[in-house]
């Protein structure tokens, strides 16, 4: 045994399967919590980098980004670098899972009721296809998909749908002139490349080396821009 001991939190129940939040404690590191779908890790807060580095990286393409998409709540941290930017004046989050949009609002999460308080911050709890579709033209200007760890590692099948021209064209109507599209992969997606290119009509691969638990890992962002005179 390695001391470490996994303690479940919360669990919920919905029609796309069970959610489960889990305290990993470790006599000799910090306390960390891990958030899975149907038993598939999606993240956990002992390892952030690649949410922060998403946004970081996304928020530098953007010369104005006041309003802000984030789809997929996560435990908050893609949404925290993104508030941490003094140029954003919105950030709505879309979030298909209720629960744990509750866990961070009742402090289950326990940073989480902080993040939320932040009057900037606006949660849609909905698919984020359907909330994009129902969105204003025109009204964003930085959209940051991180729903999955990309098309090739989907939390839940439906969510192939994000990654195709159709979605990606309604993405492109309700960003401004200017405005920016990244979606986070954890492997090459070419692919999804082709989607966005057709959708925007360019887009670029961007790779991303970092160091994971001893391990160089690469991950990917990939962006499409719509142009200012557009």
């Amino acid at each position: 045994m390695d001391g470490h001991e996994q303690v479940e939190v919360a669990r919920a129940e919905s029609e796309r399967g069970e959610l489960v939040l889990r305290e990993r404690r470790d006599p000799h590191g910090p306390t960390s919590l891990e958030l899975r779908a149907n038993g598939v890790f999606v993240m956990d807060t002992l390892e952030t980098s690649t949410e922060r580095a998403l946004a970081t990286a996304a928020l530098a393409l953007v010369e104005h980004p006041r309003a802000v998409v984030v789809g997929g709540l996560g435990l908050g941290f893609t949404m925290h670098e993104v508030l941490a930017d003094c140029r954003v004046e919105r950030c709505a989050v879309v979030e298909i899972e209720q629960a744990l949009v509750g866990w961070m609002r009742d402090g289950t999460i326990p940073h989480g009721p902080a993040l939320l308080a932040d009057e900037r911050v606006q949660v849609v709890v909905a698919d984020v296809a359907v909330a994009l579709a129902e969105a204003r033209p025109a009204t964003y200007d930085l959209v940051l998909l991180d729903v999955d760890n990309g098309p090739g590692y989907l939390v839940h099948d439906a969510n192939a749908a994000i990654y195709r021209e159709p979605f990606l064209a309604t993405v492109r109507e309700v960003l401004r002139p200017g405005g920016v599209l990244v979606v986070w992969s954890a492997a090459e997606a070419p692919q999804l490349e082709e989607a966005m290119r057709a959708a925007f009509g360019a887009a670029e691969a961007h790779p991303h080396e970092v160091r994971l638990q001893d391990r160089d890992e690469r991950y990917w962002l990939y962006v499409a821009r719509v142009p200012e005179s557009a």
